[in-house]
């Protein structure tokens, strides 16, 4: 059995899995609430949750205590996946220099690996969903935060130290809202945390990202206006990314996976224009195949 722990600025989950025939089989899955814990709580609380899952097949089979084979961590970068130390994500304040996996290889001794939460969504997506024979993709959050993985021929790219990807960091205009601790950041305007201060700052609104949305498919015309700019951002970091890394696909997870018939009409004509236009007609742009689960054979996917 592997587990697969999936760390994020608002919840936490844990998953139970098994990696075979060139597939995830999900087991079972649970969730908690990530806000007002400290990383050490958060461990801890993993920590009891496995060690529950584990008690509680042993009952159910009576029989030996479950083979534990491995742990997958996925977490919002900085991280140092060869040290496995998380490294002060800006969606996780106070997660500063947390030893994650060796927390867990001594709790457990058992292999434990963590990857960013964008490479490992992206190797999932790339194994098991929407990159199945391709060679090329770029996975894109678009969830609390925005952040790529990339596989280039084949192999997750994570760059010198785990740093390849952060396109939430890149400055798309000089004023806007903050997102990965720069104003008018891609992640400012283009994360669900993002919209709802773009709402904020443009028209006053405080509504959350699905309010927003489910106001604009009702023709509501400033969330309508918030929503474009939004996506009028989207497209010029996916117009970027296509000339950059000439990808097969591109997968978005997150606000785009759930409204991707919004997005597409005003993304494509500006990809059309400003992409190069062999690498644009090379490309697709897809929602995340593994949909809302995505970061559970994320969390797996490492693990296997």
């Amino acid at each position: 059995m592997n587990i697969g722990l999936d760390i994020g600025g608002t919840k936490c989950a844990i998953s139970t899995g098994e990696c075979e025939g060139g597939a995830i089989k999900i087991l079972s899955r649970e969730e908690f609430p990530t806000a007002g814990l400290s990383w050490q709580q958060v461990l801890d609380e993993f920590a009891k949750r496995i060690e529950k899952l584990l008690n509680s097949q042993l009952t159910t089979h009576n029989s030996q205590l479950p083979t534990l084979s491995s742990i997958g961590i996925s977490c919002g970068g900085p991280l140092d996946s060869r040290r496995g130390v998380i490294m002060s994500p800006p969606n996780l304040p106070g997660w500063d220099n947390v030893p994650v996996v060796k927390f867990f290889e001594d709790r457990f001794h058992v292999p434990v690996a963590v990857q960013n939460d964008a490479n490992a969504c992206a190797l999932a997506e790339y194994l098991y969903g929407s990159g199945r024979g391709v060679k090329n993709l770029v996975f894109m959050t678009f969830g609390t935060g925005l952040g790529a993985g990339i596989i280039i021929d084949g192999k997750l790219y994570s760059g010198a130290n785990d740093n390849a990807g952060e396109i939430g960091h890149i400055r798309l205009a000089p004023i806007g809202p903050v997102g990965y601790n720069k104003e008018g950041s891609a992640e400012g305007f283009c994360s669900g945390a993002g919209i709802a201060r773009l709402a904020k700052i443009r028209k006053g609104l405080d509504l959350t990202t699905k309010e927003i949305f489910s106001r604009v498919r009702a023709g509501d015309p400033d969330c309508t206006e918030v929503f474009r700019e939004s996506a009028e951002k989207l497209a010029t970091i996916l117009a970027f990314t296509i000339d950059i890394l000439n990808p097969e696909v591109i997968a978005l997870g997150g606000v785009f996976m759930r409204n991707a018939d919004l997005f597409m009409p005003v993304v494509d004509p500006i990809l059309d224009r400003e992409a190069l236009p062999l690498a644009r007609k090379a490309c697709r742009i897809v929602p995340a195949e593994l949909g809302e689960n995505i970061g559970d054979y994320a969390a797996l996917a490492v693990s296997c």
